[in-house]
């Protein structure tokens, strides 16, 4: 399905129902497997891939109820299924299912779209392989499906190469029952919301700088009683329309401000828009408001806190274009195994609208300049399909297979019609 956006001359968008937070829900849900007692998930994410989340964790065993509002999920242990599990979309859910399932009695099967069996799996697959995790799949254990067996998980000293929250929290969750104390080193600190849940929930987890150390868990972890914050990734599209669409201003409530989740908020501030935060509660996480006013932007280089940004660069990468100078994004090879390869698809696409750009191996550089109105390809990737609709607000565009969107944003064209006329 294509859709079509027309340029406009200014936005006011005033909405608390931005996405709900797709990285927390996904954990809620997941996580609810490890507690005693039923938990309580308000706000959850009702979007393809966390669906398919929750799915999975019905299939082995827990109890899932939902009234429209709140979803409970009292849970009886992890039991063996002869289902395959689908994780749809989502290489978080792969790959944290993963670590959740390598010492779970019994044996899995995960699966997942055509875009995720083409996604590598082995940088998550293979630590746990070390650890003694008896898992395997296509090309060596580096794609889905994925066998999993559970087994008796050794305590583990491990130093990523990456700061990958999803490889962190595979191994935590690997760590939770495990033969001893585990230690994981990352060589940035990648998001924390694993860290900052199962902490809540009762888990021994300590944190200092870039290490981690994970306790085996000695009973039941207590229930979630939570409501999913808003999700920053999703709030970062409309805080870009302000920021690049002449006198617009968006409040963008209920998001979590957790400083490994706002950096892309940050890197806007530094190239000149009129951002501020306001905390409204920190029970879990620290959540507010952000509001956004537009203001000319200038070029910027994105070097440091690269995980922590990851899944907004493409976005970003609309404001660099209507931004004067040389932008360049840096150390971001991370990018080439996402749901596409973001460094191409994001150029290639800039290139169609008239934005001349230079590609790299780890990222690229992007001349800021007139964006033009062009027929782009998402290639299947939902961050690529919002970030060039977002786009054609200053010039108009068209956008083919938008939906993908659904996978996690699935209002988006909701709040995107407030701001200007969407046609299919």
């Amino acid at each position: 399905m294509k859709a079509s956006v027309e340029a406009v001359t200014s936005i006011n968008l005033s909405r608390y129902d931005v996405a709900p937070d797709k990285s927390i829900s996904h954990r809620c849900a997941m996580f609810a497997l490890l507690a005693e007692g039923e938990s309580r998930i308000e706000n959850f994410l009702r979007a393809e891939d966390t669906f398919n989340t929750l799915r999975i964790v019905e299939q082995l065993g827990a109890q899932v109820t939902d009234d429209g509002k709140i979803i409970t999920i009292l849970s009886k242990g992890i039991q063996e299924t002869s289902e395959i599990l689908d994780c749809g979309n989502s290489g978080t859910g792969m790959r944290l299912f993963c670590g959740l399932l390598s010492s779970a009695e019994g044996h899995f099967i995960l699966t997942g779209d055509e875009y995720l069996k083409r996604r590598p799996m082995k940088r998550v697959t293979q630590p746990l392989r070390d650890i003694g995790a008896r898992l395997d799949g296509r090309n060596n254990g580096d794609l889905a499906p994925l066998s999993i067996r559970g087994a008796s998980l050794k305590a583990f000293n491990y130093e990523s190469k990456i700061a990958s929250a999803q490889v962190k929290s595979a191994m935590i969750l690997a760590a939770l029952r495990s033969d001893g104390v585990c230690t994981y080193w990352e060589p940035e600190l990648s998001r924390d919301h694993t860290e900052r849940m199962l902490k809540g929930m009762g888990a021994r987890i300590e944190v200092d700088g870039l290490t981690t150390k994970v306790w085996p868990l000695e009973a039941p972890l207590s229930p979630l009683v939570i409501r999913v914050p808003a999700d920053p990734s999703s709030a970062f599209f409309f805080a870009v329309a302000a920021a690049i669409t002449p006198n617009s201003s968006a409040v963008l409530e209920g998001v979590t401000l957790n400083p490994t989740r706002i950096e892309a908020f940050k890197v806007l501030e530094r190239m000149g828009a009129d951002i501020s935060y306001t905390v409204t509660d920190e029970r879990y996480e620290p959540i507010g408001t952000i509001t956004v006013k537009s203001a000319a932007l200038k070029a910027v280089v994105v070097e440091e806190n690269i995980s922590w940004l990851i899944d907004e660069l493409p976005a970003l990468s609309i404001a660099m274009a209507c931004a004067q100078g040389q932008s360049i994004i840096k150390n971001a090879e991370e990018l080439r195994v996402k749901e596409s390869d973001r460094i191409k698809t994001v150029v290639d696409n800039l290139n169609l609208c008239g934005i001349a750009t230079e590609e790299y191996l780890d990222g690229y550089a992007v001349n800021g300049g007139t964006l033009h109105k062009a027929c782009v390809n998402s290639y299947g990737d939902h961050r690529i399909a919002m970030s060039f609709l977002i786009a054609g607000l200053r010039c108009g565009m068209e956008v083919e297979d938008v939906e993908c969107i659904n996978t996690s944003f699935p209002n988006f064209f909701e709040l995107l019609g407030q701001c200007t006329k969407v046609t299919f």
